[in-house]
């Protein structure tokens, strides 16, 4: 596959931006978006079309799990990995049609890319 194209989605900026450095500065990774809302990564998502989708679980209007839901049902959907403050064994992302969870404090270039990798072989094994 090419360049892996995320949305980052996090209604906060300095977690938009922290997100966005963190798929910058891992190879094979780029930025087609960031958005604020929701409602916003649904419209993004159909139109910038990206690989993956990472979404903030609490966001004005329809939180990350509904927006999840939603974009999980677009033709071609995105991987959507869920990110919070949460610890992870505070947090079920099951139901949510998000490929996992991470907590915010532990997201990182090698992170994103385990998540990324796990979510590819799943889907694989899967079709």
């Amino acid at each position: 596959m090419g360049v892996v194209r995320v949305l980052v989605v996090d209604d906060q900026e300095p977690f938009r931006n922290a997100m966005s450095a963190v798929v910058e500065a891992t190879d094979g990774f780029e930025v087609v978006g960031a958005v604020a809302s929701g409602e916003e990564s649904v419209t993004a998502s159909e139109e910038l079309r990206p690989d993956l989708v990472l979404m903030d679980v609490n966001l004005p209007g329809i939180d990350g799990i509904e927006a999840t839901r939603t974009i999980r049902q677009q033709p071609d959907a995105p991987v959507v990995v869920l990110l919070s403050t949460y610890d992870e064994c505070e947090f079920d992302h099951q139901g949510s049609g998000a490929a996992a969870y991470v907590p915010k404090g532990v997201f990182g270039p090698d992170r994103l890319v385990d998540e990324w990798d796990a979510a590819t072989a799943s889907e694989q094994s899967e079709s």
